[in-house]
């Protein structure tokens, strides 16, 4: 089976969660951490990694964190994925590596750089803007500490609970509103 690596798909999750953010506003690796609920200290590595490629820029500090470097539709899925994981070649015939010892005698070489260029191509013409587009209105579920019980709940016109939705999904905005309706625990029987 063909994948790419754990870490090059933890970028490009990390990296979605930025372009989701209004431009320029800056996280900390341990609110990303928390909020895309990957272990932290890969976060951190891939962070580091992403910054020395110039992909991100890192504030020290106490306001300190991380912001894109770039626009996201200047980012595609091939850059990204070439800093985290080195060339994308699927054989090590590809042009981007250094052969084998068969290579003058390979009767298959010239098909598997024909899908190499393949590959990478479809990654090129991906963008990290286009990555962020998909269920861009999807929010993170809060961590924050649930509302007292005599708090009110808005009604959600597009339920007849009355109950507000809570938000979900990997990639939401950071709010700088909590979320204060009360949405009871509704238990599941067999």
């Amino acid at each position: 089976m063909l994948r790419i690596t754990r870490q090059a798909d933890y970028g490009i999750v990390l990296l979605t969660f930025f372009a989701r953010q209004e431009p320029g506003i800056t996280i900390t690796a341990n609110e990303l951490a928390r909020r895309t609920r990957l272990p932290a200290p890969t976060v951190t590595k891939i962070l580091k990694i992403l910054a020395r490629a110039g992909m991100l820029i890192s504030h020290r500090g106490v306001q300190g964190g991380y912001h894109l470097a770039h626009a996201p539709a200047d980012l595609t899925l091939a850059e990204i994925i070439s800093v985290l994981d080195g060339p994308i070649a699927l054989t090590q015939c590809s042009p981007l590596a250094a052969g084998c010892d068969r290579e003058d005698l390979c009767p298959v070489r010239p098909n598997w750089q024909h899908i190499d260029r393949a590959v990478r191509s479809a990654l090129a013409d991906v963008t990290l803007d286009e990555m962020a587009d998909t269920g861009r209105n999807e929010t993170l579920p809060s961590t924050e500490p649930k509302a007292d019980a005599g708090t009110e709940s808005k009604v959600d016109a597009k339920t007849e609970t009355g109950l507000e939705d809570p938000p979900v999904g990997p990639f939401a905005k950071i709010s700088t509103t909590q979320n204060t309706t009360n949405i009871p625990q509704q238990s599941q029987g067999l």
